[in-house]
């Protein structure tokens, strides 16, 4: 504070204002209390939360059960964790044998290495694509074995180990084919563009879970006696079309939008049809479509909850399995609550990944 201002703040006026705190005050007036209407609600949802986040943290964490072997051990009005302390287990690994889990862990963390890679700006953007392309293959050699692991039967796949690796996988094979299909929608060569369109149509207009039906039960039908394919692999590959006919979609809006000039100016520099698409109009239609795609990424998560229809027990149905144990029967609200505290955790990273990439765009434009 400089001298003038402490002389000021002595004789009776107020000091002035700092930069943060006028931005501060503004947003406050601006969002919170613009209208008298609007500060009526905003005072009002202020009482409400002062009212209910005690209880809640009470009931969830300050009087909850955390440590016991059965539900007698559940006292006081807090929740029971017990169903997830004493099965954290199952819900993580499944029935993954108990030697080898620590090849779930690697996995788990080569996963979760994605979202820094991503927001690293200093690592070769060549580097990131490398390792996208390969984790893939790396975590299903880790989880299936092979190649100097123990086999492991894709029986043995439950609980979180299921849902991460389906909604990985799908994220990053779901984007390179929605991308084929979108181009060869807009193909000059009808046969390239009619397969296209009535894949993207015929694929959404079905339901996932008739899908995953057809792969579960029918179409074992056509293929030659003895030959079987893994049941985890056809849901996998049922994800990925599914979610790649709606990414196709996106991605040709994003293609309509670009202008005209931009081909022109490609073609006259000599450019072929690939170069084209992968050094000047694909970069720029991916960046303005990274949105909706990161959306339709974070509903590919939540539809891995559907395999449980078919028999492959993801989180949901580990979950599933254990409300309906008589040790554990009246204690659903607090197994539900932790499946939504771990999807919510896996949602909102991706939803502020996505605001992240937003804001980049923006200051790009600016």
């Amino acid at each position: 504070m400089s001298v003038s201002a402490t002389q000021s703040y002595r004789d009776g006026q107020a000091p002035p204002r700092l930069p943060w705190a006028q931005g501060a005050m503004h947003w406050v007036k601006t969002q919170l209390f613009p209208t008298p209407f609007q500060s009526c609600l905003t005072l009002a949802t202020l009482a409400l939360l002062v009212w209910f986040t005690p209880l809640a943290l009470d009931w969830l964490f300050f009087s909850a059960t955390f440590v016991g072997d059965s539900k007698a051990d559940c006292v006081g009005d807090g929740a029971c964790w017990l169903p997830v302390t004493q099965r954290i287990e199952l819900f993580v690994y499944g029935f993954y044998p108990d030697t080898e889990t620590w090849r779930v862990n690697i996995a788990f963390g080569l996963a979760a290495a994605i979202l820094p890679l991503l927001y690293l700006k200093r690592i070769d953007r060549r580097w990131v694509l490398g390792y996208l392309i390969a984790l893939p293959f790396v975590m299903w050699w880790l989880l299936k074995g092979g190649v100097g692991l123990p086999e492991v039967s894709s029986t043995k796949f439950a609980g979180i180990l299921v849902t991460v690796f389906l909604g990985v996988i799908g994220m990053l094979f779901a984007l390179p084919i929605g991308i084929l299909l979108a181009l060869g929608r807009r193909s000059k060569k009808p046969a390239i563009k009619l397969l296209s369109v009535l894949y993207i149509e015929l694929v959404r207009s079905v339901p996932v879970i008739t899908l995953l039906f057809m792969a579960s039960l029918m179409i074992q039908l056509f293929f030659p006696e003895g030959m079987t394919i893994d049941i985890f692999l056809r849901v996998l590959i049922v994800l990925i079309m599914f979610t790649a006919a709606y990414m196709a979609e996106t991605i040709r809006g994003g293609l309509q939008g670009m202008p005209s000039g931009q081909y022109e100016a490609a073609k006259a520099l000599g450019f072929s049809y690939w170069k084209t698409m992968g050094l000047i109009i694909l970069p720029q239609v991916l960046r303005n479509t990274i949105p909706p795609l990161l959306t339709q990424f974070i509903g590919l998560f939540k539809e891995t909850t559907l395999v449980v229809v078919v028999g492959v027990l993801d989180v949901v149905g580990i979950a599933m399995s254990t409300t309906s144990a008589p040790e554990w029967l009246g204690l659903e609200h607090e197994v539900y609550l932790f499946l939504a505290f771990f999807f919510f955790a896996i949602c909102f990273s991706l939803s502020g990944y996505a605001r992240h990439l937003e804001k980049q765009m923006d200051k790009s434009r600016s």
